[in-house]
């Protein structure tokens, strides 16, 4: 069978690497071999059948209304153009793979921890506190290393690690290398945890925000509404019911029915991050401080002696909602990122306290510059939180979300609706460092307009301004410089080749090998089992957030194949086989296939294990 020819839009691929859809799915189930015939006729009917692979590839803008991150029916492509609509923003109603899927029968925390006696739970514990009868329906291990004992010295999780044959001895005793756990004693590698005490403090409203509400009253006063906020406090209380709504749907209480336990990944005893809120006598005769005093405490330094932030001519790792996590920030890291900022936080979220949201702000000691992503359409909510960070958290700015187009944000105000709500936010900052070229009603399916970020980036100045969209090469890093901004910010292309930064770095496009971009994925595998855990949930969990980014990763053309340097972020990858079994496996867009690469990863998945990803990308329309 005669290979296809590559038209216009799609990724120019050297002919001899080209294949059908049928030669493309027939290669990866022969493992590489070649096939027969008949086999490939075998494969062609079970390909069009599976729900998993997008509709056939087409070059017409009005047929390229999905990508490879779409899971359709295969007859959905037959249906009339009127019936058939568009993929964009989420799969909201994919499914979710809860613990209790994966894992029928659960071994208490206070046993793993080595407190049987002191259960959390007391009498309502539902979890066993038998190693025995735990150990006899726990599934097989993963490995024979875990990734925790071999780091530190000791591995936190225990009989439940699903690498425990590494660090279990007689009686199911814990191992510990107790020379490489004292290297690692008192050292903080993760920061920014929730304590219990300011989680408190936040869901019974007990925190202290007297500079927040001072800049609150002279707003009102300004505005003439009495100092009490006026429409802008009714306004974010609508916002907060929707964060409530949101909240609720995800099982995030602020009353749980037990205890609350300490998070995976978090400190076992995080320092109180925020004391009691003082009476106004106490406010006003002093400050708690916490160390020495020095000057600085108790002088007001004018604004040219205050530390700035030196960001110009950095590489700039966006904030990347669900795959912007840790693990891939220290990839990113490691090939070069300058700065990194978190996934976007909710700041209503972040003021009622909710753990789920304090995640997201968790910083890795590797992350020398790191800010902050917040979401809010409010000043009351907005300079809150700020004040709330600014006390308990280390961050060196604070990036606000302008441009998030999801409904559920747009519609209350907040993302990229506060570009025209201009009162509202020059309330909550006067300035801003980020310009992203392109609009909500874009979205992704056509370029970035440099030319007008050229002219922000001229009117803004001295004021930095950093540029974002369509990058995906040294050559395009080169092109968004030269239109006059302080730095470029880089997220989709960060996800599709996370070793970009070197390559703008060194100015050289890098030929990566199948076995080079394997290892990328085990570093990430590692880190993820470091931050989320090695037990059953950790791994779990970390399988999710590899899968959301082979997502990414599948769209990678090989230098080594292209016909033309460099490739575009929207020309669409063809069907290929690549120069070995590996390199072919991380093309397919096939949902079974990324189960597949995170099984060489992370082990077998379970057999009711379902994955569709998060975001519908409309990139290659």
């Amino acid at each position: 069978m005669a290979a296809p020819v590559v038209a216009a839009g799609v990724a120019p691929v050297r002919a001899r690497f080209l294949a059908s859809k049928e030669q493309f799915h027939a290669y990866l189930r022969a493992r590489g071999e070649p096939s027969s015939g008949g086999e490939e006729k075998e494969e062609e009917e079970e390909v069009g059948s599976c729900q998993s692979e997008p509709p056939a590839k087409r070059v017409k803008s009005e047929d390229l209304s999905q990508d490879g991150e779409s899971r359709e029916d295969a007859g959905a492509a037959a249906k009339e153009p009127v019936e058939r609509k568009r993929a964009r923003g989420q799969n909201k109603s994919r499914p979710c793979m809860k613990p209790k899927h994966y894992e029928q029968s659960r071994l208490c925390p206070s046993v793993t921890q080595g407190c049987a006696e002191k259960c959390y739970f007391g009498p309502r514990c539902r979890f066993l506190h038998d190693v025995g009868e735990y150990m006899a329906a726990k599934p097989a291990d993963l490995g024979r290393s875990c990734v925790l004992f071999e780091t530190f010295g000791k591995c936190i999780y225990g009989v439940t690690c699903r690498f425990a044959q590494a660090h279990l001895g007689d009686g199911y005793q814990n191992i510990v290398n107790t020379d490489l756990a004292k290297q690692w004693e008192g050292k903080s590698l993760v920061r920014n945890n929730l304590s219990k005490e300011l989680q408190h403090q936040l869901r019974k409203r007990k925190f202290s925000f007297r500079k927040a509400d001072e800049y609150l009253r002279g707003l009102g006063k300004l505005h003439g509404d009495g100092g009490k906020g006026g429409k802008a406090t009714e306004r974010s209380t609508e916002e907060q019911e929707v964060s409530n709504c949101t909240t609720a749907q995800e099982g995030l209480g602020d009353a749980p029915e037990c205890p609350a336990l300490p998070e995976q990944g978090e400190d076992p005893k995080p320092d109180a991050l925020q004391s009691p809120s003082p009476t106004a006598d106490e406010e006003a005769s002093s400050v708690k401080t916490v160390g020495p005093v020095t000057d600085e405490d108790v002088v007001k330094l004018r604004s040219c002696e205050k530390k700035k932030l030196e960001i110009q001519g950095k590489l700039y790792l966006a904030p990347l909602t669900t795959c912007g996590n840790l693990p891939f920030r220290r990839i990113c890291k490691r090939f070069g990122a300058d700065v990194t900022c978190g996934e976007m936080a909710v700041c209503t979220n972040l003021l009622q306290g909710q753990s789920s949201e304090w995640a997201l702000l968790k910083r890795h000691h590797t992350e020398d510059i790191f800010g902050v992503q917040l979401e809010g359409a409010f000043p009351d909510t907005m300079t809150k939180c700020a004040e709330l960070l600014n006390q308990t958290i280390e961050v060196d700015f604070v990036d606000i979300n302008v441009g998030c187009p999801i409904d559920l944000v747009y519609k209350k105000g907040g993302g990229c609706a506060l570009m025209t709500r201009s009162n509202k936010f020059e309330q909550i900052v006067r300035g801003m460092n980020s310009l992203h070229g392109r609009s909500r009603e874009q979205r992704y399916t056509r370029g970035a307009d440099w030319d007008y970020i050229a002219e922000c980036a001229k009117i803004a100045s001295p004021m930095p301004l950093f540029g974002n969209g369509d990058i995906l090469s040294y050559e395009d890093a080169n092109r968004a410089v030269q239109m006059g901004v302080s730095g470029i910010m880089i997220a989709r292309g960060a996800l599709i080749k996370p070793w970009l930064f070197t390559e703008i770095k060194e100015q050289r496009h890098w030929d990566i090998s199948s076995s080079e971009r394997f290892d990328i994925l085990k570093d990430f595998t590692n880190y993820g089992l470091e931050h989320w855990g090695s037990d059953t949930q950790g791994v779990e969990k970390t399988r999710k957030f590899l899968l959301e980014w082979l997502s990414f990763l599948c769209r990678y053309v090989p230098v080594g194949l292209l016909e033309h340097l460099p490739q575009k972020i929207n020309e669409r990858p063809p069907y290929y086989v690549g120069r070995d079994y590996l390199e072919t496996l991380m093309a397919s867009q096939n949902v079974d296939d990324w189960i597949r690469i995170s099984e060489l990863l992370l082990g077998p998945v379970a057999t009711n294990f379902t994955f569709l990803p998060k975001h519908k990308a409309n990139s290659y329309r």
